[in-house]
């Protein structure tokens, strides 16, 4: 029987999902919590167009849960009210003009139709909407999408590459329009290949690798660390002192040696071990981009994930946004 559920985050605890003897989500947990967007990541394959699909009723998982305010997607009373849903705007019907998309997904919601022109004007598309989607850009089809995933003004979203296509204002459109929706309370769950996109504008981070999480947090909490970049007069004096402590100690190019430690504690263990330093500072804070590969290392040559397999390659040349 259907239920409205209690609240508006997102929680997917040990969620499984099999194809064959092949696992493409393995036992993945985690929370998107209401005021927040959260940045999905992982290679090819990792299992992240399966996850969103068992969320949103398209597939079943063969063990766990992917709940919407503590109900599954097929369960909600309402669910365009509830979650709004854009995972391939190329699936968007290209005979119907942009109004017309949008007056039928107000329909299907309950909501009033003058919501669809309210929605087109939201989307930057006002110009557009008597033009079918078949003539749109990849970038208009990409609004519209979204636009359609706003109709029934939900209190989640849930989103599959929407900067693709975007040029630079569609993406500054689109980093706006999400940070809007988070900071009004809204959840938005956002996968994505772009990292700097996804660095620009989410505020936690879910990365997984092979079906399974591997790293999730504030995008502070992933993509800073301390560490310190530190030189000796005694550099073997120094690497003795810190692996005394159980700190790994790594070369870098120029000569120093980088360990996680901040750089007063670096200072303090040199003064008690009696050691003169000729270098010591913070190390440069990685980058998202670089924190990714660390963290899915050798996983980007994964099978594919099966609902993803039809879709076009990450590099193929697709249409800009007019």
């Amino acid at each position: 029987m259907s239920t409205t559920p209690p609240a508006t985050g997102i929680r997917v605890e040990s969620l499984t999902k099999r194809y064959g003897a092949r696992s493409v989500v393995d036992d993945l947990s985690f929370t998107c919590e209401p005021g927040t967007v959260t940045g999905f990541l992982g290679p090819n394959g990792a299992g992240k167009s399966t996850t969103l699909r068992i969320l949103t009723s398209l597939a079943r998982a063969d063990s766990g849960t992917a709940l919407i305010g503590g109900v599954e997607y097929r369960d909600l009373a309402a669910p365009t009210r509830t979650i709004g849903v854009m995972l391939d705007a190329r699936a968007l019907h290209g005979g119907r003009t942009g109004i017309e998309t949008l007056r039928e997904a107000a329909l299907a919601a309950g909501v009033p139709v003058s919501r669809a022109e309210e929605i087109l004007e939201r989307v930057g598309l006002a110009g557009a909407g008597r033009v079918r989607v078949g003539r749109y850009s990849y970038g208009m089809r990409q609004r519209l999408g979204i636009g359609v995933a706003l109709v029934g003004d939900p209190a989640v979203l849930v989103l599959d590459e929407p900067a693709n296509g975007l040029d630079p204002e569609g993406i500054r459109w689109m980093r706006h329009l999400l940070r809007s929706f988070a900071d009004a309370g809204g959840t938005v769950l956002l996968s994505s290949h772009q990292l700097g996109e996804v660095q620009a504008t989410v505020d936690r981070l879910v990365v997984i690798a092979h079906g399974r999480l591997v790293r999730a947090g504030t995008l502070d909490e992933i993509t800073q660390r301390a560490a310190t970049r530190v030189a000796a007069t005694d550099m073997r004096a120094l690497r003795g002192a810190l692996a005394a402590l159980g700190c790994d100690a790594e070369d870098t190019a120029d000569g120093l040696l980088e360990v996680p430690l901040d750089p007063g504690d670096v200072g303090r263990l040199a003064l008690r071990e009696g050691l003169v330093l000729t270098s010591l500072g913070a190390a440069p804070t990685a980058g998202l981009e670089d924190i990714f590969f660390s963290l899915t290392d050798g996983a980007a040559g994964a099978a594919t994930d099966p609902t993803t397999a039809s879709s076009a390659p990450a590099d193929a040349r697709v249409p800009q946004e007019a």
